[in-house]
C-alpha cells in the first residue's frame, strides 16, 4: 500500500510537471526557468500554490493573486497522471526497468493527447523523444523485439500515410502517421492492430455523438492523435486480453 501510494503521488507531480510542458512549449519559453507562474497575471506562484489537485481546491479553480479562473486541464492531468501511473505499477507489480519506460510512454502519451486536442497539433520533438525511448526499450528489455516493433512501426504508420496520400491530407495529417509509426514502435505488430481497432471504434463513437450533438459535422476536423493516445494506453495495459478475446472469438 505504501508503493501504491508513493507511485499516486508521484503521478501526480509528473502530471503538474506535464502541464507546465505542455503550456510553456506552446508559448515558446524553458520548462526549467522561470519558476512557476499564472498564466493570466504572471505572478510567480509559491509552492503551496502548486501542490497537484489540492490547490486548485482548495483555491475554488482560481488564482490566488489575481482570481482569475484556472484551466480545468491542470487537475484533470495530474489525476490522470496519478490514476494511470498506480494501474500500470499494478500491472506490472514492482518498481523495475519495464515500469519506468511504461511511465515514460504514458507521459508522453498525455502531452500528445492534450496538446493535439487544444491546438490540433503533435509535436515532432515529443515524438522524437518517444522513438529514443521505444528504441532503448527494445534494447534493454526486448518487449517489443526489434523486428515486431519495426513491422508494427511500418504498418501502423504506412498505413496512415496512405490515408494521408489518397485523402491529399484531408482526412489525416503528417503528425498522425509520425505517431503510427511511433505507436507501432512501442506496441509491437500484434498489439498495434489491437490498438489501431479501438482508436478507430473510439474515433467513430465520439464523431457519431459530436455530430448529433451538432457540435461538429462530416466535414469537421478532428484530433485523431487524442484518439490514438488513449488507444495506446489501453492496449498497453490490457492489449493481450483483448487480443486473446477477439480471436476466441472469431474461432
Amino acid at each position: 500500500m505504501f508503493l501504491i501510494l508513493f507511485i499516486s503521488l508521484f503521478g501526480l507531480c509528473v502530471g503538474s510537471f506535464l502541464n507546465v510542458v505542455i503550456y510553456r512549449t506552446k508559448i515558446k519559453k524553458s520548462i526549467l526557468h522561470p519558476p512557476s507562474f499564472c498564466p493570466s497575471c504572471k505572478h510567480r506562484l509559491a509552492w503551496y500554490d502548486l501542490i497537484p489537485v489540492a490547490s486548485f481546491i482548495i483555491l475554488g479553480g482560481k488564482c490566488r493573486y489575481c482570481r482569475k479562473r484556472v484551466s480545468w486541464q491542470y487537475p484533470l492531468v495530474e489525476l490522470a497522471c496519478g490514476v494511470l501511473f498506480t494501474l500500470f505499477y499494478i500491472k506490472v507489480g514492482s518498481i523495475n526497468p519495464l515500469l519506468f519506460f511504461n511511465l515514460f510512454f504514458v507521459s508522453i502519451f498525455i502531452v500528445i493527447f492534450v496538446y493535439d486536442l487544444k491546438y490540433y497539433l503533435i509535436l515532432d520533438k515529443i515524438i522524437l523523444l518517444g522513438a529514443t525511448l521505444a528504441i532503448l526499450a527494445t534494447i534493454f528489455l526486448g518487449k517489443p523485439s526489434f523486428p515486431a516493433a519495426l513491422l508494427g512501426s511500418l504498418i501502423a504508420g504506412g498505413f496512415f500515410a496512405i490515408i494521408v496520400l489518397v485523402s491529399k491530407g484531408k482526412w489525416m495529417g503528417g503528425g498522425d502517421v509520425k505517431l503510427g509509426f511511433l505507436l507501432g514502435f512501442i506496441l509491437g505488430w500484434s498489439q498495434v492492430l489491437v490498438a489501431l481497432f479501438i482508436a478507430f471504434i473510439l474515433g467513430s463513437m465520439i464523431g457519431l455523438l459530436l455530430i448529433a450533438l451538432q457540435k461538429k459535422t462530416l466535414k469537421s476536423t478532428v484530433p485523431f492523435g487524442t484518439f490514438l493516445t488513449v488507444a495506446a494506453i489501453v492496449t498497453m495495459l490490457e492489449g493481450e486480453r483483448i487480443l486473446k478475446w477477439y480471436l476466441n472469438l472469431i474461432t
